[in-house]
């Protein structure tokens, strides 16, 4: 477990204060030293995971929250809703190794400010804070086209997640397939062909825009588990 506070001393100062809530010390590290550099910014406080975090933003106030996707216990999606029902005025960043046709628009409808590839240049991140503390949202082109069309649509609106917008029997598979089931155990299961549940596959990672079935496990298993659905509770049929 890790936390980490700022003395009394640093954290009376004028700079914008930033928490880093991410279980990989090293990644804690360099976003800490990148951010420390600027001269109106400062690391307030770090938490290797989502439970941490909620316990320390209250004692250090952060202004922003720059929160990893993929958290143990509590992933960041989850993690910035909470903290907007409970602190409306912190604004979350959200970093990710993850395609952001699939989370980044889940992860603003979660309430973050900001999606940043974990590829992006340290530049970027910057840039981020600066706008998110500007009380300006900051995404790819390509994901403020999506959030405007789906604005300006109410279909599109109303839809969580691209999830959402797969067909039943494609939400069946995509379901099972977060379970660990196969496309021979998947195909018994739903009375259907081996071929069939790959022919869905196929149509899933197309909607899905994925371009890997290891990359559909990935986005079917952290679906599920944001979901908090189990085995035991998942109606397949």
């Amino acid at each position: 477990m890790h936390m980490a506070v700022k003395t009394s001393a640093r954290f009376a100062s004028r700079k914008h204060r930033i928490m880093v809530v991410d279980d990989h010390p090293i990644v804690r590290y360099g976003i800490a030293r990148l951010i420390n550099q600027e001269a109106d910014m400062e690391v307030c406080g770090e938490a290797s995971d989502g439970n941490e975090a909620l316990r320390l933003i209250p004692l250090v106030n952060p202004q922003v929250v720059i929160a990893d996707i993929s958290l143990p216990a509590m992933d960041g999606l989850r993690l910035t809703r909470l903290i907007r029902n409970a602190h409306p005025t912190v604004s979350v960043i959200i970093l990710s190794m993850h395609d952001e046709s699939i989370y980044a628009r889940k992860a603003v409808s979660c309430g973050a400010k900001a999606y940043l590839n974990k590829d992006e240049s340290s530049e970027n991140l910057v840039t981020a804070i600066r706008e998110v503390l500007r009380g300006r949202l900051f995404v790819s082109e390509y994901v403020r086209s999506v959030l405007l069309q789906a604005s300006a649509t109410p279909s599109l609106a109303n839809t969580e997640s691209p999830v959402e917008t797969l067909s039943d029997r494609e939400r069946q598979i995509f379901l099972l397939f977060g379970q660990g089931y196969n496309s021979r155990e998947m195909a018994e299961k739903l009375g259907i062909s081996p071929k069939t549940v790959e022919t869905y596959r196929l149509r899933m990672k197309i909607k899905l825009g994925i371009d890997s079935n290891h990359k559909l496990l990935l986005a079917a298993s952290q679906w599920l588990e944001r979901e908090q659905l189990s085995p035991k509770n998942c109606a397949i049929m």
